[in-house]
């Protein structure tokens, strides 16, 4: 599996890109931003937890993703003060939405099963 590391910083730089490509067109949905966030973190994970099964991965991610959104519920003044910031607004978002939550879900999940379906196919 190390060896598929430079591969997925690869694809981490993309989904990067596409990622802040789709925050600035109003014709793509803003949950397609938290959907390619959660691939976005799945890869990073993938990349720092290189030998671990997938599904460790994809449960990491998740928590990590649900982290970041329920601590949006947190009003204190030090975060509210990073949150109008480049570095806090994506990372730590402006505000929680369920839907949000779902589409964390989903981007984890998909980014999942092709992570698999990659693996089995030798595409990685």
């Amino acid at each position: 599996m190390k060896k598929y590391r430079s591969y997925y910083f690869i694809l981490l730089l993309l989904i990067i890109f596409l990622g802040i490509f789709s925050r600035k067109f109003e014709a793509i949905p803003l949950c397609t931003g938290d959907f390619l966030y959660a691939v976005m973190m799945y890869v990073f994970i993938r990349i720092v937890l290189i030998d671990k099964k997938g599904i460790q991965i994809m449960i990491t991610s998740l928590l990590i993703c649900y982290g970041i959104e329920f601590s949006q519920l947190c009003q204190a003044t030090w975060i509210n003060e990073l949150r109008p910031t480049l570095f806090g607004r994506y990372l730590l978002g402006q505000g929680f939405l369920w839907s949000d939550i779902l589409a964390y879900t989903c981007g984890v999940f998909v980014a999942f099963i092709i992570e698999r379906i990659a693996l089995k196919r030798k595409l990685l």
